[in-house]
């Protein structure tokens, strides 16, 4: 079986030895400033018209949707959701 390779350390100045790390910048402004504030409008939308239905008793939001503006509800909660995706 052959024998691998020794490698040769490269000699380094003393001065590099003392170095200290280096700190990364991270860049966390993504340009999706308008993502959580949409998102959380979208589920604050839904979690109100959810409740104002049931509080009024199904007389409001719109009174000829019926039960249906459960739906409408879940529906704005859900774009908040698919909205979230976009969210770095």
């Amino acid at each position: 079986m052959p024998k691998s390779r020794i490698r040769k350390k490269k000699d380094r100045p003393a001065s590099e030895g003392s170095r200290q790390p280096q700190k990364t910048k991270i860049d966390l402004s993504s340009g999706r400033g308008w993502v959580a504030p949409l998102m959380l409008a979208m589920f604050a939308i839904g979690l109100a018209w959810i409740v104002v239905f049931y509080v009024t008793e199904g007389k409001f939001p719109i009174d000829p949707l019926g039960n249906w503006n459960i739906l409408v509800g879940f529906g704005f909660i859900g774009v908040g959701f698919v909205v979230s995706t976009q969210w770095k």
